[in-house]
């Protein structure tokens, strides 16, 4: 007792450090809805996809997707892609080979068609890991198709 109040009075006594930040980026189940409910309303007729991110971290974003028509195959070379059906009703087309590939921008090559590819329904709550370099392609069976995907660098080899 008597060495910490020495130590307290000469100054020695260390702080506790500070807690650090957390870095955590986070959306609750209603700014989920929200930020759909929003994008859907700011989506003109015609567009058939809308893109925002719902929480980010640096380059890394997990972003809300609504499909309203199908896009063209794709292959996302060098990133895996994971998505989360949040709404609506889909078809995965995965696997196989990417016709008439063609590189649209950096890390994107797009396609006609897949063939031999693997035909999944999709519906609120299903969980795909697509591996980097694997064409994919969602249909829509419904109104729309609502994703939460975010793309994950392949490792280093």
């Amino acid at each position: 007792m008597a060495l910490a109040g020495l130590m307290m009075a000469t100054g020695t006594l260390a702080a506790s450090p500070a807690p650090a930040a957390d870095p955590t980026s986070f959306a609750t189940s209603a700014d989920v809805q929200a930020q759909v409910a929003a994008m859907d309303k700011a989506m003109k007729p015609g567009q058939g996809f809308a893109w925002a991110p719902l929480v980010r971290h640096g380059d890394t974003a997990a972003g809300l997707e609504i499909w309203k028509k199908p896009g063209k195959p794709a292959v996302h070379p060098t990133d895996a892609e994971y998505t989360i059906v949040i709404a609506g009703a889909g078809t995965l087309v995965s696997g196989g080979t990417l016709v008439d590939a063609s590189v649209t921008k950096p890390g994107l090559t797009e396609g006609s068609r897949i063939e031999g590819g693997t035909t999944r329904a999709l519906a609120p709550g299903d969980v795909v890991l697509i591996p980097a370099g694997t064409p994919h392609w969602f249909g829509i069976t419904g109104a729309r198709l609502v994703l939460l995907g975010i793309k994950l660098p392949a490792p280093a080899k």
